[in-house]
Order: structure tokens, then C-alpha cells, then sequence
């Protein structure tokens, strides 16, 4: 077992490629329960997700219902370009990898941190110059940087500052997964089979049709100031964006699509909050437990309260 919780032999089912702040690989069995009937059975055919994240629920899907025609979408440019990458050059990926991992593996603990500042650096330095619209081989480049980031980085987040540069410090892995051939060769299979979006939420619409379904995964309301998040883009995501998500969802409902959205429970810190119950009034609203598994402070890591709603 490597430092990061992954397995040392490489698994070969699709699964999440990054360590994603809010990840849902531990709520996909409360989603399967809440599946529209019509899925199972295939009577649905397409998939929307206009916040893949780092995509646990898709691979999962996918995987599991390959027939289906899935759109993913997401704000975060430096996701798309990695999925992209993985769709259309993996075994370049893989060599970029292997280059870092054998970099890293072969520092001692006193040069792995400048190793990790320097392609920080280099990562932050290049955006500028990144055509986040037109494939190259820069981008191959970008996204081995990414995962390396990644998986080196503290406590396996993806945070940028206002200017959009990466800017979480070093992590102190011993023996970090760096490359992961397996799961990288599984994911990009399922990529290939999927339509990638850069954009936000509402961009997802125009492929939104009658009988869609439509997981909808924010970046979550923080339950309290101390848990504020908002290093996923670099606007962040208000209370404002909430309600718009939520008139959204409402629209997506109009069309009859199968919607269903995560969210947090502002009820598990303040029994009177009932900001999401007042939102999403006259919908399926569910509270389960869930793992928080990144939080800078270990205390703070456990099982807490989160909302599912659905229109079905």
C-alpha cells in the first residue's frame, strides 16, 4: 500500500485518476440506489454531468452502462486539458509520467521538495502561454505536470490563488503513485467514449434533452467559515451560484430530464439552515453520511451529513 492509499499492483478498473476535494468515490453506492428505473433497464441513453470533477460517479457509470452517450463538462480548463490527453494520447502521458516518477524516486527527502517547487513553477509559469482551445503537445506536457502535482502535492489538493496559479505546497509521500499505467489506460478507454466540455454548468444545457440524466456536483456550500473552499476556480462558487444552479436544475426538470444533485447539509452544523430545503422545495431531498476525506485539519475528516436531491 503506497503512502496515498492506492494499491502498490496497478488495478485495471476505470476509477479516478486524481485526489479531488469533494470526490464522490464514497456516496456512488447511495447514487446506484437512487438510479432513474429507466437506466438500468436502457431506456436512458444519455448522461450529462456539467461538473465531472474528478469523475468517480462517470467512471463508475460508464463502466458499468457502456452504451451510454456521455457529455462531461466542467469550468476547470486544466481538467478538460488532462481528459483530453488521456482520450488522445495516454501512452504519451505515460512516458511524461514515468520520466517524474523516476525523477522523484531517485531524490532523497531533501530534494524531493525542490524537485516538487520547480515543476510547481514550471506548471504556473507556462499557463500564460497555454491554447486551452487548441490541442498541442504543450498540453501532454501540462497535464504530467498536473498529475505529478497532484499526487506529490499536501494532502493531494487542487487549490489555485485569484491569478489561477497552483499554489498547495509540498506533501511528504515517501512513495507517492506517481504513475499509474493501469488506471491510466482505463480511464482514457472510457474518455474516448465520452464528449468533453470546458464551461460551466448552464453550457451543459444545449445537450440536455427529454430523458436525460443529469448528475449535477457542485463545489459544495461550506458548512461554516473554517470550512470554506474556494481554490477549485479561481471565482470560486457563492451562494449566488447556488441559486442559479438551482433555477438551472429547475429548467433541466421542464425538459424532462432525470435530475439528481449533491450537495452539503447546512442542517448537520445548524438545525435552522435551511437554505438547500428552501431551494430545492417541491423536490426529493435526502440527507446521508459521507466521508470527508480532505480537510487540512485531520479532526475535521470524518462522516458528516450531505443532501441527494432528486426530481424522480
Amino acid at each position: 500500500m503506497r503512502d496515498d492509499g492506492s494499491p502498490d499492483e496497478e488495478a485495471v478498473s476505470p476509477r479516478p485518476l486524481l485526489k479531488w476535494a469533494g470526490g464522490k468515490g464514497k456516496l456512488i453506492p447511495e447514487f446506484c440506489q437512487r438510479l432513474p428505473a429507466g437506466l438500468p433497464e436502457g431506456r436512458i441513453g444519455r448522461f450529462i454531468e456539467p461538473f465531472v470533477g474528478g469523475g468517480a460517479f462517470y467512471f463508475h457509470l460508464a463502466h458499468r452502462y457502456p452504451s451510454l452517450q456521455c457529455h462531461l463538462f466542467d469550468i476547470n480548463e486544466e481538467l478538460i486539458l488532462l481528459y483530453t490527453v488521456l482520450q488522445q494520447d495516454v501512452e504519451v502521458l505515460i512516458q511524461e509520467l514515468q520520466e517524474r516518477a523516476s525523477a522523484y524516486s531517485s531524490s532523497d527527502e531533501d530534494e524531493r521538495p525542490e524537485l516538487f517547487y520547480q515543476v510547481r513553477s514550471r506548471f504556473n509559469a507556462s499557463k500564460p502561454r497555454i491554447d486551452y482551445q487548441t490541442y498541442s503537445v504543450d498540453w501532454i506536457e501540462r497535464a504530467a505536470d498536473l498529475i505529478f502535482l497532484n499526487r506529490t502535492c499536501f494532502n493531494g489538493l487542487f487549490r489555485v490563488n485569484s491569478r489561477g496559479e497552483f499554489d498547495v505546497p509540498f506533501g511528504k509521500y515517501k512513495n507517492p503513485a506517481i504513475l499509474s499505467e493501469g488506471i491510466l489506460r482505463a480511464d482514457a478507454a472510457l474518455l474516448r467514449k465520452a464528449t468533453l466540455h470546458h464551461g460551466d454548468f448552464t453550457a451543459s444545457g444545449a445537450d440536455i434533452t427529454e430523458g436525460s440524466f443529469v448528475y449535477f456536483d457542485p463545489p459544495y456550500r461550506p458548512l461554516n467559515a473554517s470550512s470554506l473552499f474556494t481554490g477549485y476556480a479561481k471565482d470560486g462558487f457563492s451562494d449566488k451560484d447556488q441559486i442559479s444552479l438551482a433555477e438551472f436544475f429547475r429548467e433541466c426538470d421542464a425538459k424532462g430530464a432525470f435530475c439528481m444533485l449533491s450537495n452539503s447539509d447546512p442542517t448537520h452544523h445548524d438545525p435552522d439552515d435551511s437554505f438547500f430545503d428552501d431551494l430545492y422545495e417541491g423536490f426529493t431531498i435526502e440527507r446521508v453520511l459521507a466521508s470527508r476525506i480532505i480537510n487540512s485539519d485531520a479532526t475535521r475528516r470524518g462522516k458528516i451529513h450531505e443532501i441527494i436531491v432528486r426530481n424522480y
